[in-house]
């Protein structure tokens, strides 16, 4: 398919996206912006984008999706108080994850691929492995993201990776975009974590 036709696929995407839909995208991007920013206000922003999201999603029969639009929802929550944790309490510091928790993070991606390939088989989905290694690996990244690690960009990251390719190879280029801007966000994220990291513990520098 030669550039043009996938530009008019975009312009034409463009013009058929509803006003929730914008919604959710903006609420997307506002997410992930606060979470480079270290702002706590990236869950009630990932809250509302994700209740929206589930709600786009089911409407348009991508039951899968819905299900990890759902996951999300619970894990921003799970997010927002683990975070804020009690007011009595130091806020949850950024830090490298352990080895234990890096097992957690293997167990999320090995199960969940394995319950998304079911479900999205089950869904009649046109690609339920690499869909499901996709869903698999951001749900990782969202367990990580909820307890401040900085790792969760790198796995976040290879979720968008495998992502990309895959909304470009189902013809939703807008949503591909998104992708790749979220993408080369979370690698400034990355950065940006490892920075404070390093002021919050400069004999470690």
């Amino acid at each position: 398919m030669q550039w043009h036709s996938w530009l008019s696929i975009f312009i034409e995407q463009v013009r058929e996206t509803t006003v929730w839909e914008w919604v959710a995208v903006i609420m997307g991007v506002a997410e992930v912006l606060l979470a480079k920013a270290n702002n706590v206000l990236l869950y009630p922003a990932g809250i509302i984008g994700t209740a929206i999201g589930i709600y786009i999603m089911a409407n348009a029969r991508l039951y899968g999706e819905s299900i990890l639009s759902l996951y999300y929802l619970v894990m921003s929550i799970y997010g927002w108080i683990h975070w804020l944790r009690k007011k009595n309490e130091p806020p949850l510091p950024i830090t490298y994850a352990t080895r234990r928790e890096w097992g957690i993070v293997a167990g999320i991606v090995v199960v969940g691929w394995a319950i998304f390939y079911v479900v999205l088989t089950k869904a009649q989905s046109s690609q339920p492995l690499w869909d499901g290694w996709v869903s698999a690996t951001a749900w990782a990244g969202m367990w990580l993201l909820a307890r401040r690690k900085i790792e969760n960009w790198i796995v976040l990251n290879v979720s968008n990776l495998f992502a990309i390719p895959l909304l470009v190879y189902k013809k939703l280029p807008l949503m591909g975009g998104l992708t790749l801007f979220l993408f080369i966000v979370a690698i400034f994220g990355y950065l940006e974590w490892r920075k404070i990291y390093k002021s919050e513990h400069p004999s470690l520098s």
